[in-house]
């Protein structure tokens, strides 16, 4: 495929206002120049580009008809947002994007008012959606409030919960589903787009709701009406569910035509109360190597735009490719292991053990805190569940942790990927807050390795482990320690000195490691690796404590509540008067950049460390430890 660096029309376009100025003829010229500037732009940068290439001729709809942004426009996730921001003032930064300085690869409030809300979380758009339609309704504001949400996210509980509010309250609110991977697709075409127009459009509108009235006195006649108008567009439509929930259902359409999709959207402008227009797009449309295989063009690094081949960063293993190589090996040793992800099937490392094991592996879609209490219930029946999922997404299912597996005791594992700063994906998806938030809960085991070797081994002691446990990593690779194959495991709670020094000694908790290494060699100091965050290695700590000036922890986690403030309270509670310092994510959200980046920035690198440690012995009037600059 042939992609022109020359965008004339859509460099015209520096706000909707200037593309709703243009003749509805000249919007599929648009369509055409957004797509190539897609493919173009991120094959330098990076991003998301399969969902973004299927909603070209949906954004450019979007913004045409509706007024944003005083109507208000809300995407869920995100993933499917670029074409919104190129639109919206954004193309030039397009290529900074998820890069430090440069626009979130999710909607963001403080970005633009054209982001009418902040995602980053699956299927929350519908009810942020209902509630700016219900402030309209209070405010007496006529404005039009739209949600944009993917098949996938209609699997979350959460948009169920949001369409039956909406229903019951009769809402001025349109919900846009995006589908690009459900079976209806083949009924798409002229009859189902024609038939769009028709349900969609003033004249039916007035006739359904008149009949309504005439016929509510009549409650035989009004049924059959209802069970007829109902036949006839389940003959065409599968919109029985929404249209119970109270939603007016229209579709589906094709989600690249664009007079199909004005035509019906000015329709839907007009009209009052819920509705759900249904489309069906192509994910990585107009690219044929995303066609072919959207799930590697979801997240994609640098590619040859003519091709399609991902420029490949070799070398070391990720943390999640450790994870899969073990559960595959785990599963022939233990029968009894299960695998369950909340759609994260190739983030979490899944691929390998579903084709292996495909009768061991539950994919729950966006449904993590189903997720979570299916394992505890396949562990009341003897089964050792593998909960595969992000840090961050974790938080959705905190109350089922606790309460369905925690207060039971119950055997599952969380493996929890993308702990810590995650990078380019920026704060809603950087697991910051584990730590805090699992150390607190009563007989859950936390450990986090700090190498390759020791996230294999602490997997196992997790799955030994005759209770509930977690091991956190992070995204990406580790110190580039060699993995060696076997089921062996660790001591639980136990951790280890690896450099001896004097004055003080560091606390390493997790991937850190090499930084604290690298600082203690400047100060000459000492470094523990904890590999346990809960149970604590409290004789460790007591020893460095009587052999030290000052203790330090490190962590890739919330500074508040962390790993730090269980070594203060261990400290506190066997009286020991020994100062400490916490080193951690400092109470704010951390947004987007290089991880790298990001952990200088929190102080969390050698140089950080070194002048952290420094500064805390100036500030006590201490004498300042033995130090030389790290080179």
């Amino acid at each position: 495929m042939t992609v022109s660096s020359d965008f004339p029309l859509l460099r015209s376009l520096d706000s909707p206002a200037d593309l709703r100025a243009l003749p509805a003829a000249r919007l599929g010229a648009v369509a055409r120049e957004l797509r190539a500037f897609l493919i173009d732009s991120l094959s330098r940068s990076g991003g998301h580009l399969a969902a973004n290439l299927g909603t070209v001729e949906l954004s450019v709809a979007l913004h045409y008809v509706f007024n944003t942004p005083d109507d208000r426009l809300v995407w869920d996730v995100g993933h499917q947002s670029y074409c919104h921001k190129i639109l919206t003032g954004r193309r030039d930064a397009l290529a900074r994007i998820r890069q430090q300085d440069g626009p979130s690869g999710f909607p963001k409030r403080a970005e633009s008012p054209y982001d009418a809300f902040g995602v980053g979380h699956s299927s929350t758009s519908i009810s942020a959606a209902l509630g700016m339609a219900l402030a309209a309704a209070r405010q007496g504001v006529e404005r039009r409030v739209v949600a944009v949400i993917g098949d996938g996210a209609m699997t979350a509980g959460q948009a169920f919960e949001a369409m039956n509010h909406a229903g019951s309250l009769d809402a001025n609110l349109l919900v846009v589903l995006n589908d690009n991977d459900m079976s209806i697709s083949p009924n798409v075409g002229g009859l189902s787009n024609y038939l769009a127009r028709v349900l969609s459009g003033r004249l039916y509108s007035t006739v359904r709701e008149g009949s309504k009235k005439v016929l509510a006195g009549m409650p035989p006649v009004w049924e059959l009406a209802r069970r007829a108008e109902e036949h006839m567009k389940g003959m065409v439509v599968p919109g029985t569910l929404f249209e119970e929930l109270g939603f007016n259902y229209i579709g589906p359409i094709d989600g690249h035509d664009l007079d199909a999709l004005l035509s019906t959207l000015r329709n839907l402008r007009a009209l009052k109360g819920p509705q759900l227009l249904h489309v069906v797009t192509r994910k990585g449309k107009g690219f044929p190597p995303a066609e072919q295989n959207p799930c590697d063009y979801h997240g994609v690094g640098p590619f040859d735009p003519e091709t399609g081949v991902v420029a490949r960063k070799g070398g070391k293993p990720s943390f999640t490719q450790v994870f899969s190589d073990w559960i595959c090996d785990a599963a022939v040793a233990h029968p009894e292991l299960v695998a369950i992800t909340p759609a994260m099937r190739e983030g979490s490392g899944l691929v390998a053990f579903s084709e292996r094991f495909p009768q061991r592996y539950f994919d729950v879609g966006i449904a993590e805190q189903h997720s979570v209490t299916l394992a505890a219930g396949m562990a009341c029946e003897g089964l050792k569940p593998v909960v595969a999922i992000y840090s961050t997404f974790l938080q959705r299912a905190y109350d089922q942790l606790i309460h369905d597996v925690a207060i039971q005791g119950l055997p599952v594992l969380f493996a929890i990927d993308r702990g810590g700063l995650v990078g380019p994906d920026g704060d809603t998806h950087a697991g910051s807050f584990d730590l805090s938030y699992l150390r607190c809960i009563p007989g859950l085991v936390v450990m986090v390795p700090a190498d390759e070797r020791e996230c294999r081994l602490l997997l196992q002691t997790g799955l030994e482990h005759d209770g509930p446990a977690a091991v956190r990593y992070p995204r990406g690779t580790g110190m580039g320690m060699a993995v060696e194959p076997g089921l062996a495991n660790l001591p639980l709670g136990k951790g280890e000195i690896r450099r001896q020094g004097k004055g003080t000694a560091i606390l390493s908790f997790g991937t850190l490691l090499p930084e604290a290494l690298a600082a203690a060699e400047a100060l000459d100091a000492t470094v523990a690796n904890m590999r346990f965050v809960k149970p604590l290695d409290e004789a460790l700590i007591e020893e460095l404590a009587a052999r030290h000036e000052r203790l330090v922890t490190l962590e890739d986690n919330a500074v508040r509540g962390g790993a730090g403030s269980a070594v203060g309270e261990c400290l506190a509670a066997r009286n020991l008067a020994v100062p400490l310092l916490q080193l951690g994510i400092p109470d704010r959200f951390i947004g987007h950049g290089s991880r790298e980046q990001l952990l200088a920035a929190c102080g969390l690198d050698a140089t950080g460390i070194q002048a952290a440690i420094e500064a805390a012995c100036r500030a006590a009037d201490c004498a300042p430890p033995r130090s030389r600059l790290i080179s």
